[in-house]
């Protein structure tokens, strides 16, 4: 699966996030990346929305993951800010539950790998318009057949 957008304000990158949220399962990996201020926190705020998590979703930056249970009996929600991570190790000293969560890693790109057989990357680049340009990239079985 390869799709790109146009998301226009805070509020479509948000929708964006209750749509993919709603189609996510437990075992689910997602990397997003972007500049700061892109919106993916936002993003991830509209994932646990379509997840149906308890929240609110925020930035975990000063306490790197956040775990957010389900209000619906779906999966969790593990929230992570890979921001201030150096490398794989670190993120695997956190000790989070990637098989029985859904997972969001900010800044995770080059930290991932090898983690999951299937990884939904989201890039979001700012243009200077403010319009967001995300482009949803699956890789392997899980996102082979799905359309966000």
């Amino acid at each position: 699966m390869n799709r790109r957008l146009l998301v226009p304000t805070a509020d479509a990158m948000r929708d964006l996030g209750v749509r993919i949220g709603g189609g996510l399962r437990a075992g689910d990996l997602l990397v997003l990346t972007g500049p700061l201020g892109a919106g993916k926190t936002v993003l991830s705020a509209g994932i646990g929305e379509g997840l149906g998590v308890r929240g609110p979703v925020s930035s975990p930056t000063f306490v790197l993951a956040r775990t957010h249970p389900s209000l619906v009996g779906g999966a969790p929600l593990v929230h992570v800010d890979a921001y201030r991570l150096s490398s794989p190790a670190e993120l695997d000293d956190l000790d989070l539950d990637f098989e029985g969560s859904a997972v969001v890693v900010e800044w995770g790109a080059g930290l991932v790998d090898g983690i999951a057989d299937s990884v939904l990357e989201v890039r979001i680049e700012r243009r200077p318009d403010d319009v967001r340009e995300v482009e949803l990239r699956g890789s392997g079985p899980r996102w082979a057949s799905i359309d966000l």
